[in-house]
């Protein structure tokens, strides 16, 4: 880097190489109060910090206090050469929300940030570059722009404006470029101090993903992943999201943070979004400003979203986001490489312990086997070798045949329960299918009742209850039992689906206290009344006198198109 002490006339140069007005003008810089000493000051405060933030604030502090200015910002660039970070000093905070949206580095910043050298202005209006300010913005008259460059790479640009004693001078301008040489060192050693502290965190965060994982074999698997990713990230908000059973949806397999519940198994139509291209594997940032749908619908309106795609064992399964909301300062590039980090060594934790839920389903699915085998070639055999038995002892004893008949009913009653019993221990193989899902989810639950809820599923429930209408009664369920928990104090607690051909209809019962019709009309409630209507059915949530609750949410199997 050129020294920033130049001399800026060349064209009187004395025998000595320097120049008579040159000599003067340095003369005067050491003597100013504001030179040497003024620099020396500024860049002791600049060093003095290892928070990258804090060293960017005070950069921006320093250089204003240095030349005198009234206003100053520091302008960081991105990999495209545009402004993804702007931290201004001198505007009260009431102006700057006033203001709106930060600079997006048009005009005269945009041309400091396209010649990466100084620039000075007497009246940055005048020039032909100028784009204008928006509404509410202070008038600004004289500029001085200046690079901070690092490893030869324009990192950012410092901005000053309205000297307070008239235009901005070549000192200005060589104490501005001196005191950007030492923040370039200051935010390189921040950077890595960044570092540094980034994969400590990683660290602690994947640590915690495995003692997670290894914690039970029930284990959530993305549940741990999403929870420790809004930690790691400093987020309100993370999920994961998978690819929807029909074309065109995304399921939100996992929920962790400030309006989880809501977002808990929720399909979402796959708009373009951040979350879509997370999904076919690029990773980016958004930063939703209210133009367009917010990609996981009302309940997340606004804030930024960070996505990386989610790899398990080499196959990309779906995608990881972490919200902040839009009051906090925005994820930007840092916070996008630190979880894109912690998805890759993630990903191989979460391999290790799907592989390991795989192997005890296929232990499940043989014992159950076993035990269906035994069913039918043990006691069903028995079963039925006593009711002949009864059969031909009521043909011998006439007056005894009515009571025996009873008990001959009673055997086949039981045969017929054991023979849906081998049914179902035959047919929960596939993680996809309905009954599954639904015992998985109330077994979930089991755990948080004092009596486990009892469950009935009638009709056809895994050949209608498929893709998106499996989802939604999911997170039906889900929603009713989590109510349950809430506000009931249950002691029991009785979960019905009932499928036909036709029609899907859940009901949750409950012998608590009741639902307070304050407290009915919550998000949560709106969320199943909206998948019932969208479905061409109802919801209706109903306390009995004597005490209780019944949640009865019903759809159809095929939506009626509106006329």
């Amino acid at each position: 880097m050129d020294s920033p002490f130049r001399l800026s006339d060349q064209s009187k140069l004395d025998p000595h190489g320097a120049s008579e007005e040159g000599v003067g003008r340095h003369q005067r810089f050491l003597a100013d109060p504001r030179g040497l000493r003024g620099l020396l000051r500024a860049s002791q405060l600049v060093t003095g910090e290892l928070d990258l933030e804090d060293v960017l604030q005070r950069i921006a502090e320093s250089a204003v206090t240095l030349v005198n200015a009234q206003y100053g910002a520091l302008g960081v660039i991105d990999s495209e050469g545009r402004l993804e970070q702007f931290i201004h000093v001198g505007m009260p905070q009431e102006l700057v929300d006033q203001i709106g949206q930060l600079p997006e580095g048009h005009g005269v910043l945009g041309a400091v940030i396209e010649s990466s050298c100084p620039m000075r202005l007497d009246d940055l209006t005048a020039d032909s570059r100028s784009v204008g300010f928006p509404a509410h913005h202070p008038p600004m008259r004289t500029f001085l722009g200046v690079p901070i460059t690092i490893g030869g790479r324009t990192y950012g640009n410092l901005y000053l404006t309205d000297r307070v004693s008239g235009v901005f001078t070549e000192d200005d301008e060589d104490l501005v470029t001196a005191l950007a040489a030492t923040a370039a060192t200051a935010i390189t050693n921040a950077r890595l101090y960044d570092e540094a502290r980034r994969a400590q965190r990683i660290s602690a965060a994947l640590s915690m993903v495995t003692a997670g994982l290894l914690e039970s074999a029930q284990s959530d698997v993305y549940g741990v992943l999403a929870d420790n990713a809004a930690t790691l990230a400093e987020a309100e908000l993370a999920c994961v999201v998978l690819p929807g059973a029909s074309g065109g949806t995304l399921r939100i397999a996992a929920a962790r943070g400030e309006g989880a519940a809501r977002l808990q198994d929720r399909s979402l139509p796959l708009a373009d979004s951040v979350l879509a291209h997370a999904l076919s594997g690029e990773r980016g940032i958004s930063q939703h400003n209210g133009r367009g749908p917010p990609p996981l619908g009302k309940d997340v309106p606004g804030g930024s979203i960070v996505a990386v795609p989610l790899v398990v064992s080499g196959v990309r399964v779906g995608a990881l986001c972490v919200v902040r909301r839009a009051d906090r300062p925005p994820l930007g590039s840092g916070d996008l490489a630190m979880v894109e980090e912690f998805v890759d060594q993630a990903g191989i934790a979460v391999a290790l312990a799907q592989a390991r839920v795989d192997r005890q389903r296929l232990e499940v699915t043989e014992d159950r086997a076993r035990t269906a085998r035994d069913l039918h070639d043990h006691v069903i055999q028995r079963l039925f070798g006593t009711g002949l038995g009864l059969q031909a002892l009521a043909s011998a004893h006439p007056a005894q045949a009515d009571i025996l008949e009873e008990h001959i009913s009673a055997i086949d009653a039981a045969i017929v329960d054991i023979r849906t019993a081998i049914f179902t221990l035959q047919t929960r193989g596939t993680s996809h299918a309905a009954r599954h899902r639904i015992l998985d989810l109330v077994t979930e639950f089991g755990p948080q009742f004092s009596t486990a809820p009892k469950v009935t599923l009638s009709g056809p429930i895994d050949l209608m209850i498929t893709d998106q209408l499996l989802d939604d009664t999911v997170a039906v369920l889900r929603e009713a039992l989590t109510n349950v928990l809430r506000h009931a104090h249950a002691e029991l607690v009785e979960v019905e689906v009932v499928a036909t051909a036709e029609d899907v209809t859940v009901l949750v019962r409950d012998d608590g206290v009741g639902v307070p019709w304050q407290t009915i009309r919550t998000s949560g409630i709106d969320n199943l009344h909206e998948r019932a209507v969208a479905r061409g059915g109802s919801f209706s949530l109903e306390s009995s006198e004597s005490g209780g609750t019944c949640a009865r949410w019903h759809a159809l199997i095929t939506p009626r198109t509106p006329q």
